[in-house]
């Protein structure tokens, strides 16, 4: 690769050694980070052949983490955010305060002075943005109640982090230390002359925080919303394009440089505020593919930093910050919600959720060796103990995946040996947790099974529900199975593709499978497993090429929709009523039209 242009050859080497070695990943049934994370060690400097530009390495994550902090922003809303700071704010703060205590013993422990040994323990306490997402992402959580707290408590997290990073240098500087590079207003205060104090700069950052929280809560609900409306009447796709990426990157560089907030605090909030617009859904979408390809640049620019003689020279602290890290964090993560009367899927997920470690780790890391508090085998084990838990990520919740039927079990079963007194008998049904009403399968027989309730999938269940047609629908967000349920449509909550789904169903003895999902490659495998459980079952998909609609058929899809082509032929039938007034009445579809049940429009090609 080109020495003389390292931003390129930095792009071209981490995506293409991630590509592989995520394939590799994937072929061997293991997450495909732990490929990107290999791909990082072999570009990092600790490892022979190509190296990377270390420095341009960690920018370039950073875009990552905007746009995915982004993201998740344009599926919040501020009502989302409030729901659930009951909890999501006491229990962010103990969880933080346990696991740096935590920390702190371990530094204590080791002989590390009092400042370095504070300074590991919050690197071990906070978790990883692009990591708990993309597991949030990956089992369609996001919407859902427990992803709502776990982003909340994200949230909170980075705001505590944002304070750490405040107070370390203050609190350095009282010995003679310097602190890094400081945002814009913290240079204005300098220049000024004014000299705060620690309280003051204490105060100082709590007031810009909430400064710029109120700016985009009261202009940047109205500005950024119309501001994408005018865009979108242009009708450039470029543009609108270019004008999504503008805002996250934007808000989220102002908010650091005059605020002194996170990047992906401010990313967070553009996007939240965006989301009261009507075009969120199509900024999310416009967004996605680089917020996957900066994400995987992420994983890689972890590897890189990753030194694999560390796991020979220090095995034994490496031990205890990986309990500290993956057992100590989700275990008190688990209890703090359990004490919160949440239900144990609720509790589960959470803990699974912060079992690791990210980018506020390294930053922290970093700037703790650079005060000159945390020695440089701190920070190598705050990177090891980052790429192993990251790793062991995706075993943590398949874990608890595994453990929480058995534990629901046996509470259940404790419950049925302990009569309720006749008091709370109307009750008791009410003190089981909401999630134990999905566990229980269909009594349907002969129906239809219908995946996603979209846009599309919204239409298709009013036609089944005019019909008299006997069906359910499988949803992965709860507003929405709120809806359903509110309407007397039996809905289950989760993810399709898990064979566990589909069997609440009662797969074996439908009649019809309707997939109205978006996503091809979760729609072959939904399916494929119909057809496999059922071989008589009939299938009908939405696809949007012709290369989705072969794959879906080769899956087994008996009949797949293709929108453009439906649209297209729509707009045939209406020309052909003026041009050719001899075209069938009964060829031509209007678009109010309740198809009945049984019957179906012909295949066209």
């Amino acid at each position: 690769m080109p020495h003389d242009t390292p931003l390129i050859s930095t792009i071209v080497g981490g995506l293409v050694l991630a590509f592989i070695f995520g394939a590799i990943a994937h072929r061997l049934r293991m997450p495909p980070l732990v490929g990107y994370l290999i791909a990082g060690v072999l570009v990092g400097p600790h490892t022979p052949g190509y190296v990377a530009d270390q420095s341009l390495a960690p920018e370039l994550a950073e875009i990552g983490v905007i746009l995915l902090m982004f993201g998740v922003g344009l599926h919040f809303s501020l009502k989302d955010l409030l729901s659930v700071r009951g909890i999501a704010v006491p229990g962010a703060i103990a969880q933080i305060a346990f696991a740096t205590l935590l920390g702190w013993g371990l530094g204590a422990f080791m002989g590390w002075p009092t400042g370095g040994s504070l300074v590991f323990g919050l690197a071990l306490s906070v978790a990883s943005t692009v990591v708990l997402l993309k597991a949030l992402q990956e089992r369609r959580l996001v919407e859902t109640e427990r992803g709502r707290i776990a982003v909340g408590w994200l949230i909170v997290e980075d705001l505590a982090m944002v304070l750490a990073l405040v107070l370390i240098p203050a609190a350095a500087g009282i010995g003679g230390g310097h602190g890094p590079a400081e945002p814009l207003s913290a240079g204005l205060n300098r220049l000024l002359g004014l000299d705060l104090g620690v309280g003051g700069m204490i105060a100082m950052t709590l007031v810009k925080v909430a400064l710029f929280v109120a700016l985009m809560l009261v202009f940047g609900r109205k500005l950024i919303p119309w501001t994408m409306h005018r865009i979108a009447h242009t009708g450039s796709r470029e543009l609108f394009r270019l004008g999504v990426l503008a805002i996250a990157l934007g808000v989220a560089f102002g908010a650091a440089k005059l605020f002194g907030v996170s990047l992906a605090l401010g990313a967070f909030f553009a996007g939240m505020v965006l989301a009261e617009s009507e075009l969120s859904h199509r900024a999310a979408q416009e967004s996605l593919p680089l917020r996957d390809a900066f994400a995987v640049l992420f994983f890689v620019s972890v590897g890189m930093l990753f030194d694999p003689n560390i796991l020979i020279d220090k095995p034994l602290p490496i031990l205890a910050t990986i309990f500290i890290i993956v057992i100590g964090k989700s275990v008190a993560a688990l209890l703090i919600v359990l004490a919160f009367k949440k239900p144990l899927g609720t509790a589960l997920t959470i803990s699974a959720s912060l079992g690791q470690i990210g980018e506020f780790s390294f930053i922290l890391a970093a700037l703790g060796v650079e005060l000159g508090l945390l020695p440089e085998e701190g920070r190598d084990l705050i990177l090891a103990g980052a790429i192993i838990s990251i790793v062991l990520n995706p075993l943590l919740f398949f874990l608890c995946d595994r453990v929480r039927p058995l534990l629901e079990g046996a509470k259940r079963e404790e419950a049925a040996a302990e009569p309720a007194p006749a008091a709370d008998a109307a009750t008791a049904q009410e003190q089981l947790p909401a999630e134990d009403d999905d566990v229980h399968p269909t009594t349907l027989t002969g129906h239809a099974i219908l995946i996603g309730y979209g846009r599309v999938g919204r239409i298709v269940g009013q036609n089944l529900k005019s019909s008299g047609t006997p069906f359910l629908v499988i949803e992965d967000s709860d507003k929405r199975i709120g809806e359903l349920k509110a309407q007397g449509i039996e809905a289950f909550m989760g993810n399709a593709v898990a064979r566990e789904t589909l069997d609440l169903a009662n797969l074996s003895t439908a009649r019809s499978i309707a997939i109205a999902i978006p996503n091809a490659f979760e729609a072959c495998r939904i399916a494929e497993q119909a057809r496999s459980v059922n071989p008589s079952i009939l299938i009908v998909a939405r696809a949007h090429s012709d290369a989705e609609v072969d794959e879906l058929k080769q899956y087994g899809a008996d009949t797949v929709i293709m929108g453009e082509r439906e649209i297209a032929l729509g707009m045939v039938d209406r020309l052909a009523q003026v041009h050719h007034e001899s075209v069938p009445y009964e060829d031509r579809h209007e678009p109010d039209t309740i198809i009945p049940t049984g019957t179906a429009p012909p295949e066209k090609e």
